[in-house]
């Protein structure tokens, strides 16, 4: 016989019909952009209680001081047009709709790696899979670059990218042209036009300081585009708390809008930079900045395909296909504590990706883990890991995590 529980998930109310071997979604997550709630079951052989379909269940969370209500996974896409086909991408996109995530993360720079032969091709492939959708249902999340000499392909007339008003708009009419599109719900600056430490570099050198464009002068380009309803909120990316705090002072003394969100790398290998400050700038009672976590995964190395390098996942990882990208997690120290994780997980009877994925999900300052996929079964490997980990992990596994951790700080750093 079939029950009817109602509970509440990161606020959001929702009503399942609950049986013996499934569950289904009776109604839609309330908030503007909602999707059904998705709970991942699988052969039930006992009825189940609303507490555990709750924590088996894909949640929504408002992003910032946004409307915008994001699912805990966001599908990264940096891969389509480089490592996946048009007709891959479109698989991966709708397997991860059909699953629950709402919310899709490109960038003009994409494919990764940048280069002038490929660069949009990821837009492409997302708007031809979008002619098929109710745009309305698909929350898209993309990036203008910061200051690069490498990359003035992006624009038609600059041999270098800054983040001014110029920069801002091309990038952004690009975007909404390639993507078939009138808007983009979350824009974010990619890095920074001023300098800062990034990619696992160690810290902040003094050396490398230059003039940067104005932050007051970036958001009011900004709002231009959100008048005009091309941009519906603003974010920013590998950013720092310094960074963080003068967008915020700077649309509160200019009257523009605030930032919504961050996204920085954060994985069991990337912690420090964001544990060691930035939550507590970015804490609701604070900043309220919604974090949005790219390479939790820390780019495929915690799931150990890297340890063995004749494997052929290893020979197919984008590590080995794109020599010195993401060389940081392939340092000596960085695959020490990625072997003590793997250890460590299975000493629990966890995979290493329920392991890596199951302690980013958890998080209290975490919004939406960003998670890629070269196939589909990458995908539901990866969905199936983020939600049949324990949640929480239990006690005793997050002790052995920061043990590991005190041992290993920030492996990635050089």
């Amino acid at each position: 016989m079939a029950t009817s529980a109602t509970f509440t998930t990161t606020g959001i109310i929702s009503q399942l019909k609950l049986t013996r071997h499934s569950i289904q979604p009776l109604s839609n997550v309330t908030g503007r952009r909602s999707r059904k709630l998705v709970v991942r079951t699988s052969s039930l052989k006992t009825p189940i209680s609303a507490k555990q379909a709750e924590k088996n269940a894909m949640q929504y969370r408002k992003l910032g001081d946004s409307d915008l209500v994001i699912s805990e996974i966001t599908l990264g896409t940096m891969t389509f047009g480089e490592q996946n086909t048009e007709k891959e991408s479109h698989e991966i996109l709708s397997y991860a709709f059909e699953n629950g995530i709402n919310i899709l993360d490109s960038s003009e720079a994409y494919p990764i790696p940048m280069k002038k032969e490929t660069q949009g091709k990821t837009d492409l492939y997302i708007a031809s899979w979008l002619k098929s959708q109710p745009r309305d249902k698909v929350i898209i999340a993309t990036k203008v670059s910061g200051y690069s000499e490498r990359s003035s392909f992006l624009r038609d007339n600059a041999k270098v990218l800054r983040v001014d008003a110029a920069n801002i708009k091309e990038s952004v009419e690009k975007s909404l042209k390639r993507l078939n599109t009138d808007y983009i719900d979350l824009l974010q600056i990619h890095w920074p036009d001023r300098y800062v430490a990034l990619f696992g570099e160690y810290m902040y050198d003094y050396s490398k300081w230059r003039p940067s464009v104005p932050i007051v002068e970036q958001l009011r380009a900004f709002k231009e585009l959100i008048d005009e309803g091309k941009v519906r909120y603003i974010g920013v990316s590998n950013e720092t708390s310094y960074g963080v705090m003068e967008f915020v002072h700077a649309a509160e003394v200019e009257g523009l809008l605030k930032i919504v969100s961050i996204q920085n790398s954060y994985s069991l290998l990337v912690r420090c930079r964001f544990e060691v400050d930035l939550v507590e700038v970015c804490h609701p009672k604070n900043c309220n900045i919604g974090l949005l976590a790219y390479s939790p995964l820390g780019g495929g190395s915690l799931t150990g395909k890297y340890l063995d390098i004749n494997s052929e996942a290893a020979r197919k990882g984008r590590l080995n296909l794109f020599p010195g990208y993401m060389e940081r997690y392939n340092t000596s120290l960085a695959r020490e504590a990625t072997i003590k994780y793997i250890e460590m997980a299975k000493k629990h009877g966890l995979t290493p990706v329920q392991l890596a994925l199951g302690f980013v999900r958890d998080r209290p300052f975490m919004t939406s883990s960003i998670i890629g996929a070269t196939s589909v079964e990458q995908l539901k490997e990866d969905i199936d890991a983020f939600f049949t980990a324990e949640r929480p992990l239990p006690q005793e596994v997050m002790a052995d995590v920061e043990d590991i951790f005190k041992r290993y700080r920030d492996p990635t750093i050089f």
